[in-house]
């Protein structure tokens, strides 16, 4: 039996042969080429890159006729779970997309990025942003990579492409935003939009109402240190902390459009606030939203896919992509 070097309870443990147990995290489950029977959404599982190997799951809305010239917003999105569990594939994720998917009527792609620790960070950062640029690859017809998704080319409308993610997919997620204003994507596609859902930023020190006494014990902290425990400037590296001294300037954001959205009782909310103002006194020429939900806590809206208030919320997101 394998022995134990080290865990982080409750999310894995990393054995000493380098193989890891994720110990949280829902379980798989297959695409739905024919169509959910709830959404009407179409799904299918691609792969856009053996060497390194990043896959996707994509999402295709049930279509009005004429589907011919029909053209729909694109969203580029990135899983939540620390880092380090959970995946495009994944049961609470896949029906985040088909929600979402229906709601906002976008042909979406869920990245399928490498996990740490196995895969350290900035790997998730590299992994999405490579998705980004095959994806950006559609909207010319040579774009450099061979592998072409159908549903990307036929009906991606690529002036309005859009980014988000939740947790630490929402962090990625501003990250590729953040290089696609300091690089070109492929066929000069510009982002149009992105939205962070109670994003896992963090840093070294307690801001707002987080708690003085046990900060070190938080699991942000937990993770953070547990993934990433050489990290120049540990929870105040710019990956992590990104309003911190060290982090490049936020009026570099590659979209027009933001919005960040919290929630009353996650341990994240206040740092979703501050990166909110933040946006706002960066001298950064967008539209930043903040949308905050009383009473409710981290990723309401996945794990709590049936209730009332995430219903609301996949409504908000979805007018966030449909708004003219």
């Amino acid at each position: 039996m394998a022995e134990v070097a080290s865990e982080l309870l409750p999310l894995l443990r990393v054995y000493k042969d380098g193989s890891v147990e994720r110990l949280s995290g829902s379980p798989m489950v297959l695409p739905s080429p024919d169509e959910d029977p709830e959404t009407g959404v179409s799904s299918k599982d691609i792969t856009i890159s053996e060497n390194p190997k990043i896959s996707a799951r994509v999402y295709l809305p049930k279509l009005a006729q004429p589907i011919s010239t029909q053209k729909l917003p694109i969203l580029f999105y990135t899983h939540g779970g620390g880092f380090c569990f959970e995946s495009a594939f994944s049961l609470v994720e896949t029906k985040l997309m088909n929600a979402l998917v229906s709601e906002a009527k976008v042909v979406a792609i869920s990245i399928e990025y490498r996990l740490a620790p196995e895969h350290p960070l900035p790997i998730a950062y590299e992994d999405s942003w490579s998705a980004l640029q095959w994806v950006a690859s559609h909207s010319v017809n040579n774009g450099g990579f061979d592998n072409k998704e159908p549903w990307l080319a036929r009906f991606g409308d690529f002036d309005r492409v859009f980014v988000a993610g939740d947790s630490a997919g929402a962090n990625i997620a501003h990250h590729v935003v953040m290089r696609a204003g300091r690089e070109k994507l492929a066929g000069g596609v510009k982002i149009l939009g992105a939205f962070l859902t109670h994003p896992y930023f963090w840093g070294s020190k307690p801001v707002g109402s987080e708690d003085t006494r046990d900060f070190e014990k938080l699991l942000p902290s937990l993770v953070w240190k547990f993934l990433c425990p050489n990290v120049a400037g540990g929870a105040d590296n710019p990956m992590i902390n990104v309003v911190s001294p060290e982090a490049p300037t936020l009026a570099q954001l590659g979209c027009r459009r933001l919005l960040v959205s919290v929630a009353e009782l996650d341990v994240l909310r206040d740092r979703g606030i501050l990166y909110y103002n933040a946006v706002k006194e960066s001298g950064w020429e967008g539209e930043v939203e903040l949308v905050q939900v009383e009473g409710e806590d981290h990723a309401f809206h996945i794990l709590k896919y049936e209730t009332e208030n995430a219903r609301k919320m996949i409504k908000r997101l979805g007018s966030f992509v449909l708004k003219q």
